[in-house]
């Protein structure tokens, strides 16, 4: 076993007390240039809990996601992982301190088998050999943790389908040490039933006591997993609230833009009347 594959099998059997702060944004910003992407966010991520981060395109979703994942450095406010203050200099650095992310376009070769998936990188070794029956075992025990079933991890993990290979990529990151599980629109381009699959395993990872970011432009998505909830609007934070003070009806609004629908509805209306 390597350091690095040993400081993830630590980090699997260390999980701190349900709400427990992991992660701490406090002011975060971010300028390229003259560009300010994103300014003055603050939010927390607990063990045991889901945060989603909600918004339209362009709302700073992205550049959110990137400073916790260490592929972006912030420029102003304060980073805090485990109450130290933090500066990532790479993904890498992140993933050390078990911050794992799954992209929306997930990391995967559609032509091997989801075993060779789930280890892409981390290959376990028998002597110069891949021990395949270890990797093989390892992968069926823990997809089952996760509930999820699948009918032979030697199969194609490109014959899954969207909602399955999320999940195949969820029970990775729990498995190589993740203590926050960042997911980037994971329900986005998926139907009703496949979402719902997700979203069952979002859950699992909470209750498992992971630290989850769930990034999703969808409320109807968020609602049901999340237990705070950040609406970001061109960069910046327009509410960061626990689910206990934010009704299902007024994070729909704020998504929804309510008060720039009344005035476009009244707009229409208007322009309609006077043709």
């Amino acid at each position: 076993m390597s350091a690095r594959q040993a400081a993830q099998a630590a980090r699997r059997t260390e999980l701190p007390p349900p709400g427990t702060v992991l992660v701490e944004l406090d002011g975060i910003g971010k300028r390229y240039g003259n560009v300010l992407a994103l300014a003055d966010v603050s939010t927390v991520v607990r063990a045991g809990e889901v945060t989603c981060v909600l918004g339209d395109n362009g709302a700073g979703k992205s550049t959110f996601i990137k400073i916790i994942a260490g592929a972006h450095q912030h420029t102003d406010g304060v980073l805090r992982v485990d109450g130290e203050d933090t500066t990532f200099t790479s993904p890498r650095e992140a993933l050390d301190r078990g911050i794992a992310t799954v992209y929306q376009d997930l990391a995967v070769v559609d032509l091997m088998p989801i075993w060779r998936n789930f280890f892409l990188g981390s290959e376990l070794r028998r002597g110069p050999f891949l021990d395949s029956a270890r990797m093989k075992r390892t992968t069926r025990e823990e997809l089952a943790r996760m509930g999820i079933d699948l009918r032979d991890v030697d199969q194609p993990i490109g014959t899954l389908s969207g909602g399955e290979r999320q999940c195949v990529a969820i029970a990775r990151a729990v498995h190589f040490g993740a203590r926050v599980l960042i997911l980037d629109e994971p329900t986005a381009a998926l139907g009703v039933k496949q979402s719902g699959v997700v979203l069952r395993y979002i859950a699992a990872a909470r209750d498992r006591g992971l630290g989850v970011v769930f990034i999703t432009h969808n409320p109807h998505h968020a609602y049901p997993v999340g237990d705070r909830f950040v609406v970001l609007k061109r960069g910046r934070s327009v509410c960061d609230a626990p689910k206990a003070e934010l009704p299902r009806d007024e994070l729909v609004g704020l998504m929804a833009g309510g008060a720039e629908l009344s005035a476009l509805e009244h707009e229409l209306s208007a322009d309609r009347t006077a043709s």
